[in-house]
């Protein structure tokens, strides 16, 4: 699991870099710059959450529930939310929009699950 967690924020820091360098060479459309912008803080920011939680599942003998829902709750997060920017601010398909609030929600859920399993014994 926390292998997976790596993987994905390995992937998800690359195209949030990517994401970002692209926001500033985006000529005349603020829109999708401040969407690929906004986009990419989020994806690193929760790409570097997901490098704690997968650090501290290989610190203990079991992963337990709550931070295996803080790990996939950032994983899912990242993927729901950055990407549907990314790919609204480069296509400009309005669904996409529809997407990023339950991104937003799963990131939410993962800072949830991780300070309940900071309040956890091991």
């Amino acid at each position: 699991m926390t292998r997976a967690w790596l993987a994905i924020a390995g992937l998800a820091g690359l195209i949030c870099v990517a994401a970002g360098a692209a926001a500033a060479h985006v000529a005349g459309d603020p829109r999708a710059s401040e969407l690929l912008r906004s986009g990419a803080l989020y994806g690193l920011v929760h790409a570097a959450a997901l490098i704690a939680v997968a650090t501290m599942g290989e610190r203990r003998e079991r992963v337990g529930l709550a931070l295996g829902v803080a790990g996939w709750g950032f994983a899912a997060g990242i993927v729901l939310f950055s990407f549907s920017l990314f790919a609204l601010a480069l296509t400009e398909i309005g669904g996409f929009a529809r997407v990023t609030p339950f991104g937003g929600v799963a990131l939410m859920i993962g800072w949830a699950a991780l300070a309940i399993s900071a309040g956890r014994r091991r």
